[in-house]
């Protein structure tokens, strides 16, 4: 795949303990993995890799926003996202990735590619319904809305009406009731 060489983390020349890798996300990102969800994306990652002597712990975070469509609207805006994930490498026979919270690569590797992981931890961090945060609280002003008001029917009070057209008779029968 294209590009992914920035996110080969090489282990085996690290110290035993933390360290820190840091990754800045745009849409680039996402054209590796074929994936065009998202008009904008603007996401900091960041990556702690405990290095053990028989594994290795990895933690990952990230915040920032994509920009997406409204599903109510169609209005593209900034969805704020945030979340974090762990993964532990092991070492074995083979190569073997069919647990999410663990990798397992043989014994002569000397890297691995990050890559998968974040772009799973990213889009799985996306809610399935996305809503314009102007449409919860009312504020969100669209070209259609203001045509739809231009052409909304203007109500007219029939409750006035009614009461102006009441038959006497009917008061003198209200009387009755509040007579008792």
């Amino acid at each position: 795949m294209k590009n992914r060489k920035q996110y080969l983390i090489p282990f085996i020349g690290l110290k035993l303990g933390k360290h820190q890798f840091e990754y800045q996300i745009n849409n680039s990102f996402f054209e590796i993995f074929d994936y065009n969800e998202y008009q904008d994306s603007n996401i900091k990652v960041s990556v702690v890799l405990e290095k053990k002597n028989t594994l290795l712990e990895v933690s990952l975070k990230h915040k920032g926003t994509v920009n997406v469509p409204c599903d109510l609207t169609s209005e593209d805006f900034d969805l704020p996202i945030k979340g974090k994930m762990k993964l532990i490498v092991r070492f074995g026979e083979e190569f073997n990735n069919d647990n999410e919270e663990l990798l397992i690569l043989p014994h002569g590797e000397f890297e691995f590619d990050i890559a998968q992981y974040i772009y799973e931890m990213i889009v799985l961090s996306v809610p399935l319904r996305r809503v314009h945060p102007g449409v919860k609280d009312g504020s969100l002003k669209t070209e259609a809305l203001t045509k739809l008001n231009e052409l909304k029917i203007k109500e007219i009070k029939e409750e006035n009406k009614e009461e102006e057209n009441i038959d006497p008779r009917w008061d003198k029968l209200k009387k009755l009731l509040t007579d008792k």
